[in-house]
């Protein structure tokens, strides 16, 4: 099946005189005739459901369908995109080891990388996407369990070379894993440019109509968990009677492990009726992704013969310097635009202020439009250093560019750079 049809068909077949829809199975637990077979679910999760803080069938079939789109072996949804990054980093991860990440990725990710992770001995090494290999390589010690990054960073809105970072992981004998929140899957595939992880906030276009926060990781099944030091993962489980995942599930090893230790354990599992509207927003993402990346492109290329623009990030043009990356990669640059309004911070709140149809809100990648500056809001907690790492200017706006008519986007905007205008002169 191509992409739009897996959006529609994926994860759930109903057979005869079954629902249409995936159906919401609104239950906590599930019944069983015997001790014995309980007992051999417990030693053994993956035989049959046992509890909703592991499976749940409703966000299994979504499991299945956003597997199927990526070209996964498997996919466990989570709570919340934070949780997702946080239990693909946990799953290898524990206190004493490290990992690489990109500088440029998402700021509350950031804060986890830097801050919690550290409190729990795990170190976050930083590397720049323009290091050279050899810079990056340098990175790396021998308690460096991963490296992390994002196909389409938020807010910076570089694209990651996923071929190049994927193979220095692997010359370490290290996974790559990639957030690929902007770009979705219907326009870049991580796997198919050597990718082994990759986590989402299904919370963005995933879902695309701001109801429910979630996360999901997927597994391509493809990293060979004996090549490096993963005990983790290829030794005994003491919790699950010395089981090994890699000898007991092969290619799923990652993912199981995830699901049947790190959420045992967190549960932080989504629930059924969330599971639910978020396939409801996976049924239209081929199409909605489709009309993003043409609005955006038209609002990126209005913000660039602005006089109250000094910049403008979004790979889609032909003047930024992700767009050879954008071309090798992506299927389409995404709906997310950040720009730098001329006059600093003040006027970067001025133009966000003076908007009427774009919403001023903590959230991207909705159908409606929304903007936000980063350095006052979802990154205020970063360090100048930080934010200039980020790749993130003080009066730097994000601009998510929603499916409404383009003129009207076009039009709101210019009422707020009359705004600004008014700033510049001093009136």
């Amino acid at each position: 099946m191509k992409d739009e049809t897996k959006c529609l068909h994926a994860g759930y077949t109903p057979k005869n005189t079954e629902p249409r829809v995936v159906p919401i199975v609104q239950s906590t637990t599930y019944v069983y005739d015997s001790t014995e077979q309980v007992a051999a679910v417990f030693d053994d999760p993956t035989l049959s459901l046992i509890y909703s803080r592991f499976a749940n069938p409703t966000v299994m079939a979504v499991e299945a369908k956003i597997a199927e789109l990526e070209g996964g072996v498997g996919a466990m949804c989570t709570s919340s995109g934070q949780a997702a990054s946080l239990l693909s980093i946990l799953n290898l991860c524990s206190a004493g080891d490290s990992f690489i990440s990109t500088a440029e990725i998402y700021g509350g990710t950031v804060n986890l990388f830097s801050v919690t992770l550290k409190r729990l001995g795990i170190e976050c090494i930083y590397v720049s996407q323009g290091m050279s290999d050899d810079e990056i390589n340098a990175a790396f010690r021998p308690n460096t369990r991963l490296v992390f990054g994002e196909t389409i960073a938020n807010p910076a809105l570089s694209v990651l070379d996923i071929g190049r970072f994927a193979r220095i992981a692997h010359a370490h004998n290290v996974p790559l894993i990639v957030d690929n929140t902007f770009a979705t899957p219907i326009l870049c595939k991580p796997f198919e440019f050597g990718a082994d992880i990759v986590v989402h906030s299904t919370s963005k276009y995933l879902d695309g109509h701001a109801l429910q926060v979630g996360g999901v990781i997927v597994d391509s099944g493809n990293f060979d968990w004996h090549s490096g030091d993963f005990e983790c993962v290829t030794g005994p489980d003491a919790s699950y009677h010395g089981l090994s995942y890699t000898q007991s599930y092969g290619k799923m090893a990652y993912i199981l492990k995830a699901r049947m230790q790190l959420m045992r354990d967190f549960g932080v599992y989504p629930a059924a009726h969330s599971a639910f509207l978020l396939n409801l927003g996976l049924e239209t993402l081929a199409l909605r992704m489709k009309g993003y990346c043409e609005n955006a492109l038209a609002v990126a290329k209005h913000l660039a013969k602005s006089d109250c623009v000094e910049s403008v990030s979004y790979p889609g043009l032909e003047t930024d310097a992700y767009y050879a990356l954008g071309q090798k990669y992506l299927k389409g640059a995404s709906g997310v635009i950040s720009f730098v309004i001329r006059g600093g911070r003040e006027n970067a709140a001025r133009f966000i202020n003076s908007l009427k149809l774009a919403s001023n809100q903590v959230h991207v990648a909705d159908i409606r439009t929304c903007v936000l500056h980063p350095a006052s809001e979802t990154h205020r907690q970063l360090t100048e250093q930080q934010l200039k790492d980020a790749g993130i200017d003080p009066a730097m706006i994000r601009f998510s560019v929603g499916l409404e008519n383009v003129q009207d986007i076009i039009e709101d905007i210019e009422v707020g750079f009359n705004a600004v205008r008014s700033g510049l002169s001093g009136v």
